[in-house]
């Protein structure tokens, strides 16, 4: 087993149970009897509460729509991500050979879900005050600006202006398949351009994955533009 005492201190949190982090580190694929999509499904509800209070505070001004479209830009794969990351939980998380081998510890989807499960740990062992210091913290840490002209990036906009002017074009995005139970859906989406597919993505809802096959066609075409 790894130690998992380094993570602690970037959390600022000591478990009690050593099971109970054991079994929110531990991926499906290390083959125990256990594994951490139970406590992912908790910390997604957990985070969408937390983060939903935090900007209901944070900006009083806001209306519903504004405050929607923020959080949404935070409660999901690449910013649950982007927290893991900032503790190092990769390093932590307990894998299979072949998932290992595979760059599993840099995964956006597994980042993600292992983040959503420490925090459902968390809450579990130590409630929402704990969980919502712990996952405020590393967001401001994150995020130096949260606002929605920074966070909200319209890659499907962007990408549609750079073809409409270098190709005379505008993309399409094709479901290309969904995968997993009702409550955890996966959907993959390819972006094509006059027919021929120049990226494809995955992500929790179709609108966030032709978001991100966007965000990785704009990339593309930018770089062969130089």
């Amino acid at each position: 087993m790894k130690d998992y005492r380094r993570l602690e201190e970037r959390l600022g949190y000591r478990f009690e149970d050593e099971g109970l982090i054991i079994e929110a580190l531990t991926h499906k694929s290390y083959k125990k009897p256990y594994n951490n999509e139970r406590l992912e499904f908790l910390g997604d509800a957990v985070l969408d509460l937390i983060v939903g209070e935090f900007l209901f505070r944070e900006f009083p001004d806001k209306d519903e729509g504004i405050l929607s479209k923020i959080r949404a830009s935070l409660v999901n794969e690449s910013g649950f991500a982007l927290l893991a990351k900032k503790i190092g939980l990769g390093d932590h998380i307990y894998l299979s050979a072949a998932e290992e081998n595979n760059g599993g510890r840099e995964k956006p989807s597994l980042l993600s879900n292992a983040f959503e499960a420490v925090i459902g740990a968390i809450y579990l062992e130590a409630g929402l005050q704990k969980s919502r210091e712990i996952a405020v913290k590393l967001i401001r840490e994150s995020y130096p600006r949260i606002d929605l002209d920074t966070l909200c990036k319209d890659y499907k906009t962007a990408l549609q202006e750079l073809t409409q002017a270098t190709h005379g074009v505008t993309p399409d995005y094709i479901l290309v398949g969904a995968s997993g139970p009702d409550h955890r859906k996966e959907f993959e989406i390819a972006v094509e351009l006059s027919g021929k597919a120049i990226a494809r993505a995955k992500g929790r809802s179709k609108k966030q994955a032709q978001q991100k096959a966007a965000e990785i066609a704009l990339k593309k075409l930018r770089e062969e533009r130089g």
